[in-house]
């Protein structure tokens, strides 16, 4: 499995993306996808909430799945997930159908087959890692 773990692998990655889209984005400001969407903004990414459940993520429109997305022919570098760990066979497949070259399994989300299925189909694989902490630690500070 092609796993990203190294910490100029990692940095290579998030260099080279430009458009994120964030499954589980939130408008609430207590939860960490709502901060790491914000940072990731203000970072200079382009960047999507995927959210069924909201309209908006700090004025951006949300949409409902990575499908919705593709409709709209929007390219998708990577997909940044903050869902339960038994979602993710399906996000990994939507990430695939989608076109995305990358799915980011935030800390704590971890699942070796859809990992493996992510990777065994070309996309790049982070798992269990924190996208905005990689990203100012590996990224912004150098």
């Amino acid at each position: 499995m092609a796993l990203l773990t190294t910490p100029a692998a990692i940095a290579a990655l998030l260099r080279e993306t430009r458009t994120i889209a964030v499954i589980g984005a939130s408008p609430n400001p207590s939860r960490a996808s709502h901060h790491v969407f914000a940072y990731l903004r203000d970072a200079g990414f382009t960047v999507y909430p995927v959210n069924p459940t909201v309209a908006e993520v700090l004025g951006e429109t949300s949409c409902p799945s990575l499908s919705a997305l593709r409709g709209a022919s929007i390219a998708i570098d990577l997909v940044d997930c903050f869902r339960r760990s038994e979602e993710m066979p399906a996000l990994v497949e939507e990430a695939i159908a989608c076109g995305a070259g990358a799915i980011w399994m935030q800390e704590g989300v971890v699942h070796t087959a859809a990992a493996a299925r992510a990777s065994a189909s070309g996309l790049k694989v982070v798992m269990d890692r924190c996208i905005m902490v990689d990203h100012r630690n590996l990224v912004a500070r150098a």
